[in-house]
């Protein structure tokens, strides 16, 4: 079956776009028109009729599901708050926010209250509870971020495995052949879905090319500039010469910090690059190199995703994940070692 996704490539224009030329919600240029058009009779589009009858029937409010828990670092996750938002401003809709740590109630209360037209689900666990509820209810649901079980779901997410192979890669390619990782604590690898596919997306990376790792994780819950230091410590006792970061900005200055009370220069001494960092590691007190993650992308693309399902244009369920770019500032060098 063709999707809308399949549409929008052959069209070169963005899902949402496709909804509304379908729907006739919004004007299209003509131009975008004819070649929408002319892609939905090439590849048999058929959109679904009944969804679109309902079009006069919506709220224009999303609900975005992001429980707050005692261990939430709140920056992180008001970024994805705001770009989502912003999103949906941008598509006509507004957020309804759910921020109670029982997700399941708040989605529960929202689906059954026809207050919402979709749901936005952030914060995404493993075993998330959120996944079985998706199924019973009758509105569309996106996830921003992928749980282990995804089947029949729409899921949005940067991909965390390519982006950590890609700082295993720029690290080998300059010549590192024992490389580091230091991750968030170690709850974090419990409770959240990416940071377990951060470090095996690097190791698998490393393993490919016959180089050696060591991890470590930031603490156990919330990291200290103790637990910090002696992360750094015991992957510099383990002969590293590069390190991966994927762990809150705190840390990453406590990880300068540590290195520069060493004596260690980044990267005369050792090289760093970090991956899925939401802030501008440019900033820091020594400028790292990053693979971004960039919350208006994925934010972006669920609003888009939730759009089209409300215009007949039901997304393929999947993981739709986005493609990682380097942003390089210096913090790699070759070594001799």
């Amino acid at each position: 079956m063709v999707t809308i996704n399949e549409v929008a490539q052959a069209a070169g224009v963005s899902i949402s776009t496709v909804s509304y030329a379908l729907s006739g919600k919004r004007p299209v240029a003509v131009d975008t028109r004819r070649r929408i058009e002319k892609a939905v009779a090439e590849l048999g589009y058929s959109p679904n009729a009944g969804a679109r009858m309902l079009a006069g029937r919506r709220t224009q409010i999303f609900a975005l599901t992001e429980p707050l828990r005692i261990d939430t670092h709140a920056p992180t996750h008001m970024a994805f708050v705001l770009a989502t938002a912003v999103a949906a401003r941008r598509n006509d809709y507004d957020i309804l926010l759910l921020t109670d740590e029982d997700a399941q109630a708040g989605m529960r209360r929202v689906a059954a209250s026809g207050l919402v037209d979709a749901i936005l689900v952030l914060d995404v666990a493993p075993d998330d509870a959120r996944v079985a509820l998706s199924r019973e209810i009758a509105l569309p649901s996106i996830f921003i971020g992928v749980p282990n079980d995804r089947d029949s779901l729409v899921c949005v997410d940067l991909d965390f495995e390519r982006a950590a192979a890609l700082a295993a890669d720029r690290l080998i390619d300059a010549g590192h052949r024992s490389i580091g990782m230091l991750g968030h604590p170690e709850i974090s690898y419990e409770r959240s879905n990416f940071p377990p596919r951060v470090r095996a997306g690097f190791e698998r990376a490393a393993e490919s090319r016959g180089v050696t790792t060591a991890f470590r994780y930031a603490g156990q819950s919330r990291p200290t500039t103790a637990t910090i230091r002696d992360a750094v410590r015991a992957l510099l006792a383990e002969g590293v010469t590069a390190i991966v970061l994927h762990c809150a900005e705190d840390v990453h200055q406590g990880v300068l910090d540590a290195l520069a009370d060493a004596g260690l220069s980044v990267p005369g001494d050792i090289s760093i690059v970090s991956v899925g960092s939401s802030f501008d590691t440019a900033a820091l007190s020594t400028p790292l190199d990053s693979i971004p993650l960039v919350p208006a992308e994925s934010c972006e693309l669920a609003v888009e995703l939730a759009v089209a399902a409300l215009s007949g244009s039901t997304p393929e369920p999947g993981v739709h994940l986005i493609a990682p770019h380097y942003l390089d500032v210096g913090s790699v060098a070759a070594t001799s070692r």
